[in-house]
């Protein structure tokens, strides 16, 4: 069955960077899309990056320019790049996949939670000031 492992994460100051990995398993990676979405307390699940079958990437405004989304198809995994992180960036951090459909293209990805049908159990980003 398709799995989601992630590592990474934990307490960083503001201005400092963390790695974000997600090792998948139980599927067939280039037909899938992925995603990384975070979830602050009190907050929405929020779509932060998204990276398609041929590595075609999209972000949100917030994070743009500071985190960088890359995926490895060998090892079947994705990795999250966050630098100069700040406060509000503390969230709980999920990877998700989504299973292209036939007409989707290998450049297309999507950032909306809904999309996703596979989740990774999340991990905790804390920035302090």
């Amino acid at each position: 069955q398709v799995q989601l492992v992630q590592s990474g994460g934990g307490p960083v100051q503001a201005g400092g960077s963390l790695r974000l990995s997600c090792a998948a398993s139980g599927f067939h990676y280039g037909d899938y899309y992925m995603g990384w979405f975070r979830q602050a307390p009190g907050k929405e699940r929020e779509g932060v990056a998204c990276i398609a079958a041929d590595g075609t990437t999209k972000y949100a405004e917030s994070v743009q320019g500071r985190f960088t989304n890359s995926q490895d198809h060998a090892e079947k995994t994705l990795s999250l790049q966050m630098n100069n992180l700040k406060p509000e960036d503390t969230a709980m951090y999920y990877c998700a996949a989504r299973r292209r459909s036939p007409y989707t293209s290998v450049w297309y990805c999507s950032r909306r939670t809904s999309d996703f049908s596979f989740w990774g159990l999340g991990t905790q980003v804390t920035v302090s000031s």
